[in-house]
């Protein structure tokens, strides 16, 4: 007798492929719309503290906060894609990730957060070339979830230059800089 050695796959087999196709996603509200930031990039997500402001910095910088004892730059997400700027409020959050080479702790300012979603790869489209608030570079996508679209933000595009050097380096360098001209 032989033994068939293409057997067909296992229910576990089938289940395991499907959740390699799977990705989790955090998902929060800019502006009555849904976006979500991959939890690979996501630390933790935190209440509005006091934010300092740092002068000469791009408008999309709120400043930084104290995050036990580390100070952690935040960028208005509103701010930065254009929307209408609106009050914090008790449902407003800072969505700390790590950006650029290093890893570095950057912070999200965003009207609130919802869930944590499972997404399937294939079920993500391409960013569209037009008719979104947000600029297509800083998109890896939509998707959508029953009656809504969620917009799949790139974590890296946001908070870096394209070069791994986080975006509010480059501030601070030209900060310094007029300091050292002063």
């Amino acid at each position: 007798m032989t033994s068939n050695l293409n057997a067909s796959k296992t229910d576990d087999d089938l289940n395991k492929e499907r959740n390699n196709d799977l990705s989790q996603y955090l998902t929060f509200i800019l502006d009555g719309e849904i976006f979500a930031f991959s939890v690979e990039t996501v630390r933790e997500v935190v209440e509005v503290p006091p934010i300092t402001r740092i002068p000469q910095v791009q408008e999309h910088m709120r400043g930084v906060i104290n995050l036990r004892g580390t100070a952690v730059p935040v960028m208005d997400l509103r701010r930065k894609f254009g929307m209408d700027v609106c009050d914090i409020t008790i449902n407003s959050c800072i969505i700390i990730v790590s950006a650029g080479d290093d890893g570095e702790a950057m912070g999200a300012l965003v009207d609130s957060v919802c869930e944590v979603v499972e997404i399937s790869a294939s079920s993500v489209e391409p960013p569209p070339r037009m008719g979104t608030t947000v600029n297509n570079q800083f998109m890896r996508g939509m998707v959508q979830v029953g009656e809504n679209f969620f917009i799949l933000l790139d974590v890296e595009r946001i908070f870096t230059q394209g070069n791994g050097e986080v975006a509010i380096e480059s501030d601070l360098t030209a900060m310094e800089a007029m300091a050292g001209d002063a």
